[in-house]
């Protein structure tokens, strides 16, 4: 019989497929249904940003891999799946590119005001109304990004094309050729007009950009935000806006996704996404087959292709 799992998030038809073919797969069900099959799942398949509840965890008896499509692991209980021996995967190194682009593509749309400028045409308003605001300048703006793992590596190669002075904070100096280390992030974002979050979310990293940075930012500065909505203080972010003390921001992550704030959604200073940074059909099959890899492999008593646990 093939091993039973439960699928918590959806993932790409032809992935899908491939777990159907086997494994016997449960979608994701509600308590009265998990009570039901708890006893047989083995292995899960899940999101990073859906991760696995701890009640969920804590429901399955036999429980024995968590393979998670994506890079996050801040919605898995680490120490419990440390605990019990529950090997944990995520899908690292696919995803980097679509993750910088999606940097790119929100800070070239907020500075530019490709939004409204795209509103404009769609509405028929070139040439009987007033054009929107003029935009701003992306090249030569000076960079910081929080978080200089393979994403944001990746995001500072891209600004370099733009002619962009790349400077950085993470937890060391990595000596990387050509991008300054700045040790603290409030001066980081004080001598940066755009402030990249890059950084992995998880207790540690939880609302590091506060409003001390926000302010640091100042009125011209923008935020980019491609990696947890958890690493940004959000009530602090929609005032910053709301009173001209932040210039913009462009957000792909939310901190109670997929609840966005009305500070957000009505501005006219945000440029938003729904959590899509990795949302390209290249992308999706590379990480899915990933999923599939680091399954097949634990059940076959094979090393996991990328563990965490």
């Amino acid at each position: 019989m093939n091993p039973a799992i439960l699928l918590l998030e959806p993932m790409m038809p032809e992935i899908e497929k491939q777990l159907d073919a086997a494994y016997t797969v449960y979608r994701a069900a509600t308590p009265e249904q998990l009570e039901k099959i708890a006893g047989s799942i083995r292995g899960i398949a899940s999101g990073g940003g859906t991760g696995v509840p701890r009640a969920v965890m804590d429901s399955l008896p036999h429980l024995e891999i968590i393979a998670i499509n994506g890079i996050g692991t801040d919605a898995v209980d680490l120490n419990e799946a440390r605990r019990r021996g529950i090997h944990v995967t995520t899908t690292p190194g696919v995803l980097t590119d679509d993750v910088a682009d999606m940097a790119m593509g929100l800070l070239l749309s907020l500075l530019r005001g490709l939004p409204a400028a795209d509103r404009y045409v769609r509405d028929g308003a070139w040439g009987s109304t007033p054009p929107p605001p003029l935009g701003h300048r992306v090249s030569g703006r000076r960079l910081g990004i929080l978080g200089m793992g393979h994403v944001g590596q990746a995001v500072a190669t891209r600004a370099r094309a733009f002619g962009m002075p790349v400077s950085y904070t993470d937890r060391r100096d990595k000596g990387l050729p050509g991008y300054a280390f700045v040790p603290d992030l409030p001066t980081l974002a004080h001598h940066s007009d755009v402030l990249v979050v890059a950084a992995s979310g998880g207790a540690e990293s939880r609302h590091l950009v506060n409003r001390q940075v926000l302010d640091a930012l100042g009125p011209d500065g923008v935020l980019i935000n491609v990696a947890r909505g958890s690493v940004v203080d959000e009530a602090a972010l929609v005032a910053a806006l709301a009173d001209g003390t932040l210039g913009g921001a462009g957000l792909d992550v939310f901190e109670h996704e997929p609840d966005v704030p009305d500070g957000l959604r009505t501005s006219p200073h945000t440029v938003l996404q729904s959590h899509r940074a990795s949302a390209t059909v290249e992308t999706r099959l590379a990480m899915g087959n990933l999923v599939v890899g680091n399954l097949a492999a634990h059940f076959a008593g094979q090393p996991l292709l990328t563990p965490v646990l």
